[in-house]
C-alpha cells in the first residue's frame, strides 16, 4: 500500500512537472496566455442550447474551463463549462490551421479557453460549436479531479470550495439560488416600503440574543471588543430616530459550536418596523417565505429531505401553552407554582437546572415534545417572560410575551417580537440577565446604557422579527447541512496548534524533532475475553469506513453527541456516542472514523442510533481514558474491514 502511494505521488508530480513545461514553452513561443487581458464572450451555453434555431449557423464566442478533450487525428471533440452549464465543440484541423490544431492538442484538462465558431447540431443530435479560433486563456498548473472521484472527503470539498463549484454542478446551483433567494427578500421588502442599512460588526457590547460572543482587542483605541451577535439593538436606535422600516442582512458571530445548523458566523436578516406588532410580524413572514420561493423556484410547494412542505397554505399559528399540553398532554395553564412545575418536568423525565424558573421549564417541555412535529410552516405564539428579555409582555397575562418563533421541518426559523419599548422595564430585564451573568451563564446580556438613552427618548410601538438566511437556504436548496449552503464554511486550521509552533522567527533555530515518548507504564486494561467467538458470528459484523459530515451536542445531555456520517451509500447515517467528555463537537467534523453498521437502530434521547463508533478505552490512575479509532483519511467513505 505504501509503495502503490509512493507511485502515484511521483505520477502526480511528473504530470504537474508537464504542464509547468508547457506553460514555459508558451512563454518562451510568446504565446504566454497570462498576458491575455480580455475576451469578449457573446454567448454562454445553455443559453446557446435553449435558441438553438435563432443561433443556429451564426458565430458565437464562449469561455470556461475545458472539461474533457478528445483527439481523434485531425478532428478533435472538447466540453467547456461556464457559468450556466457545459457545450461540447468540435475541433478541425483544416478550420484552425495546422498550427493551431498543433496548440489545441497539447491543451490540458482544466485549462481555461475562449472558443468561436458556428453553432450547429452533430450527427448524433448534440448541440455543438464548430470551432474557427481557440484561444487559451489560462493554463491549468494542477489537476482536477477525476468525475469527482478524490473529492469525496466532505472535510476538503469545504476547504477546497473551488474545485467543488467546478466539479460539481449542483453545488454550484445551490449557491446560484443563494444568490437569487437574498435578490428575491430584497425585491420583497423595498416593494414594502422597507429601507436596507448597515450596523456596526465591532462592538463594546454584544447583546440582542442569547450567546457567547467572539472578543477581539483594537489597538488604535487599546480597548476589547466583541463581535457582533445580533442586529437587533442598532436597529432599535434606528427606529428611535425616526426610520419607521429597517432591516440589515449581514453577518454575526456566536462562539459556539458546529454542527448540522450552526456555523460560528452566519447570515441573519433582522428587520423592524415602526407601529405595528407580532401579527404584523406575522403576515409579513407569511407572505415573504411565499414569495421567495415562487420568485427562485417557480413553486410554493418545497420538498426537504423527501418532505414536503407546502407555503402556499395558511400557516399554522399555535400558542406555546397549547403546543405543548397538545404534544406532551401537560397543560401549564393547571401549573402555578415553580414546584409544581418541577414535579411534572420530574415525572415527564425533562432534565432541568436549579436557576431555571417556570417558564424555562416551559420552554424545556416544548423543546423536548414539540419541536420535532413543527414540520409544516407553523408560528409558535406567546412565550414565557423568563426567556424572552427584550419582549413586550401580553397586557392580559404578563407571564407571557408578545413574540412567535417560526418552525419549519423542526426548525427554528424565524424569531419575533412585540418589541419592548419600556425603558424602565427594559432596565429591569437587563439587571435579570446580569444576574444570570453573575451565576455563570455566558450567554446572558449586559445593561447597554447607550440602547437605554436611545428608549428613554422614547420608541414607538414597533415588531421585530430575525431570519436565520442559512436555514432558509437549506430548506429552499434541500441542502443537509448548513456548510452546504456557506460558500466558505468555518475549518479548522490544517495543523492546528501545529502550525503556531511553526510559525517561530526565521533567526530562532528550531530545535531537532523528538519522537513523543509515550508512558503505558501506568495503564490498566480490562482482561482479554476468554471465550471464543466462531468466525461465522464475527463476520457478520460490518465494519465501515464513515467520514464525518456532521457532529453535535445531543440537547439535554452532557454525555451524547451526534454524529451525522457518510457511509459511502449515499444516504448520511445517525450514530450517538457518550463521548462528549472526551471530545469536542466542532474537532471530529471531517474525520474518518471506524463504524459497526449493520447494528438495529436503538432509541437514545428520542433519536435512533444506527450503529455503533469504535473507541479504544483503558483505565489510568483510576480514571478511564477513551479515543476513537481515526483512519487515514485517504480511506473513503464505506471502505469495508477485513
Amino acid at each position: 500500500m505504501a509503495e502503490q502511494k509512493k507511485q502515484q505521488e511521483q505520477d502526480l508530480n511528473q504530470l504537474l512537472k508537464v504542464r509547468r513545461e508547457k506553460l514555459a514553452d508558451l512563454q518562451a513561443n510568446g504565446k504566454d496566455p497570462f498576458k491575455i487581458v480580455k475576451y469578449d464572450v457573446t454567448h454562454h451555453s445553455q443559453e446557446i442550447k435553449d435558441h438553438f434555431d435563432e443561433l443556429e449557423s451564426q458565430t458565437v464566442t464562449i469561455a470556461g474551463r475545458m472539461m474533457s478533450k478528445r483527439v481523434m487525428g485531425k478532428a478533435s471533440f472538447c466540453h467547456v463549462q461556464d457559468l450556466e452549464g457545459s457545450i461540447q465543440s468540435y475541433v478541425a484541423r483544416d478550420s484552425l490551421g495546422e498550427e493551431a490544431y498543433k496548440d489545441f492538442k497539447k491543451l490540458d484538462v482544466g485549462d481555461v479557453i475562449g472558443i468561436r465558431g458556428e453553432v450547429f447540431r452533430t450527427k448524433t443530435g448534440e448541440i455543438s460549436i464548430h470551432a474557427a479560433e481557440v484561444t487559451l486563456l489560462s493554463k491549468s498548473l494542477q489537476i482536477l479531479p477525476e468525475k469527482f472521484h478524490g473529492l469525496t472527503n466532505t472535510d476538503l470539498r469545504y476547504r477546497q470550495r473551488y474545485v467543488d463549484l467546478i466539479m460539481n454542478p449542483e453545488v454550484k446551483d445551490t449557491f446560484i439560488k443563494r444568490s437569487k433567494i437574498l435578490s428575491a427578500i430584497r425585491t420583497y421588502l423595498a416593494g414594502e416600503g422597507f429601507m436596507e442599512v448597515e450596523t456596526p460588526m465591532l462592538v463594546s457590547n454584544a447583546g440582542g440574543a442569547a450567546a457567547r460572543p467572539f472578543e477581539t482587542h483594537f489597538n488604535a483605541l487599546d480597548e476589547d471588543l466583541k463581535l457582533r451577535i445580533s442586529l437587533e439593538l442598532y436597529l432599535k436606535r434606528l427606529i428611535v430616530g425616526g426610520l419607521e422600516k429597517v432591516y440589515e442582512i449581514g453577518r454575526v458571530f456566536r462562539n459556539e459550536g458546529l454542527d448540522t445548523r450552526h456555523n460560528p458566523e452566519f447570515t441573519l436578516m433582522e428587520l423592524y418596523q415602526a407601529y405595528t406588532d407580532y401579527h404584523g410580524m406575522m403576515d409579513l413572514t407569511e407572505n415573504l417565505y411565499r414569495y421567495v420561493a415562487q420568485a427562485v423556484l417557480g413553486t410554493t410547494k418545497i420538498s426537504y429531505n423527501g418532505i414536503e412542505m407546502d407555503l402556499g397554505k395558511p400557516f399554522e399559528r399555535i400558542t406555546m401553552l397549547d403546543a405543548v399540553k397538545k404534544y406532551s398532554g401537560v397543560d401549564f395553564n393547571e401549573i402555578h407554582t415553580l414546584e409544581e412545575a418541577r414535579a411534572a418536568a420530574d415525572e415527564h423525565h425533562v432534565q432541568y437546572e436549579e436557576r431555571h424558573k417556570k417558564g424555562d421549564i416551559l420552554n424545556l417541555f416544548f423543546e423536548e415534545f414539540v419541536e420535532d412535529h413543527l414540520i409544516q410552516p407553523t408560528f409558535v405564539m406567546d412565550h414565557p417572560v423568563e426567556i424572552s428579555p427584550l419582549t413586550k409582555k401580553k397586557p392580559e397575562n404578563p407571564d407571557y410575551v408578545e413574540r412567535f418563533e417560526f418552525f419549519m421541518n423542526g426548525w427554528e426559523m424565524a424569531n419575533a417580537y412585540s418589541e419592548l419599548n419600556d425603558p424602565i422595564d427594559q432596565r429591569e430585564r437587563f439587571k435579570a440577565q446580569e444576574e444570570l451573568l453573575a451565576q455563570g451563564d455566558e450567554e446572558a446580556n449586559t445593561t447597554d446604557e447607550d440602547f437605554m438613552h436611545a428608549l428613554e427618548l422614547g420608541m414607538p410601538p414597533t415588531g421585530g422579527i430575525g431570519f436565520g438566511i442559512d436555514r432558509m437556504c437549506m430548506l429552499l436548496t434541500d441542502s443537509q447541512a448548513i456548510r452546504d449552503v456557506l460558500l466558505f464554511p468555518t475549518m479548522k486550521t490544517i495543523g492546528g496548534a501545529e502550525s503556531k509552533k511553526a510559525a517561530k522567527p526565521a533567526a530562532e533555530k528550531a530545535p531537532e524533532a523528538v519522537k513523543e515518548a509515550i508512558d503505558f507504564s501506568k495503564v490498566q486494561i480490562e482482561p482479554l475475553f476468554e471465550e471464543a467467538v466462531d468466525f461465522e458470528t464475527f463476520s457478520k459484523s460490518d465494519f465501515r469506513a464513515v467520514k464525518v459530515k456532521a457532529c453535535e451536542a445531543v440537547k439535554k445531555s452532557k454525555k451524547l453527541l451526534q454524529f451525522t456520517l457518510d457511509d459511502g451509500s449515499g444516504t448520511d447515517r445517525t450514530i450517538l456516542s457518550g463521548i462528549h467528555a472526551y471530545y469536542e463537537p466542532e474537532e471530529l467534523v471531517g474525520k474518518t472514523l471506524i463504524a459497526i453498521t449493520n447494528l438495529p437502530p436503538r432509541a437514545m434521547m428520542g433519536i435512533e442510533s444506527c450503529g455503533m463508533l469504535l473507541s479504544a478505552i483503558h483505565e489510568e490512575e483510576g480514571e478511564e481514558k477513551l479515543h476513537l479509532l481515526m483512519v487515514d483519511d485517504h480511506i473513503p467513505a464505506g471502505a469495508k474491514l477485513y
